[in-house]
């Protein structure tokens, strides 16, 4: 069996795959796409045109495309193969599902959709200048999720409890795409930055921090570990 992710190097949810994919020790081809440059192709992949797409291909040649991200993570969780990333106690895991919904929905309506779309994916696609007001109504949203983390970075090990799991890698996922921009005053919020710190060092990080997309280089602190 073989795998290929198609990726869009600032999608949070790409990254949360391609940081679950490192963790688990699943070998798969990463090709980071523009989904926006590749017209039927990604809509023959996923109906509803949108990335990241798992394309597995099995020894008799059978393709099968795994899509959304949600989707990714319960497949690869069902391969039973590395660490586990959702929580074997039912608590836990419901947890760990509360707060990787809280990134992948609320913290995307609240924060990435206002802030990555307006500075990043509007440029990439030459659909003119950003929003400048939908921009600071991210930002400032922002901080009331950067407060979150806090709260829950100084009573838990990791976001959702005692163990790594796709709570953090969907938070991280969203926080480094907008720690790229160089949007994040992390210094205001010391405990958020300690546990970002720590996933930033992770091995699986490092190829995250090695991103660059067209004509828009990361912050400066972007790939520095002692930020």
């Amino acid at each position: 069996m073989k795998m290929r992710l198609l990726h869009f190097p600032l999608s949070p949810f790409g990254r949360k795959i391609r940081l679950a994919l490192f963790e688990k020790e699943v070998l798969a081809q990463v090709e980071p796409v523009a989904p926006w440059e590749m017209d039927g192709d990604l809509t023959a992949r996923n109906p509803a045109d949108t990335l990241p797409v798992l394309e597995v291909i099995g020894d008799d040649g059978a393709e099968t495309c795994i899509c959304p991200s949600s989707a990714i993570t319960e497949y690869l969780e069902e391969m039973g193969q590395g660490a586990p990333l959702w929580p074997l106690d039912p608590t836990a895991r419901a947890e760990a599902r509360r707060i990787t919904a809280w990134f992948d929905e609320k913290f995307h309506r609240e924060v990435t959709e206002l802030v990555l779309y307006e500075k990043v994916h509007k440029r990439l696609k030459r659909q003119g200048h950003p929003d400048t007001a939908r921009m600071r109504a991210g930002l400032h949203n922002m901080r009331i999720h950067l407060d979150y983390v806090s709260y829950l970075a100084d009573r838990r090990k990791w976001l959702a409890g005692d163990m790594l799991s796709y709570a953090d890698l969907a938070a991280v996922g969203h926080l480094s795409c907008i720690d790229y921009c160089g949007d994040i005053p992390w210094d205001d919020y010391p405990s958020a930055k300690d546990w970002y710190s720590r996933l930033k060092s992770r091995p699986s990080f490092r190829s995250l921090l090695a991103d660059r997309v067209g004509g828009m280089p990361p912050a400066d602190h972007y790939a520095n570990l002692d930020f």
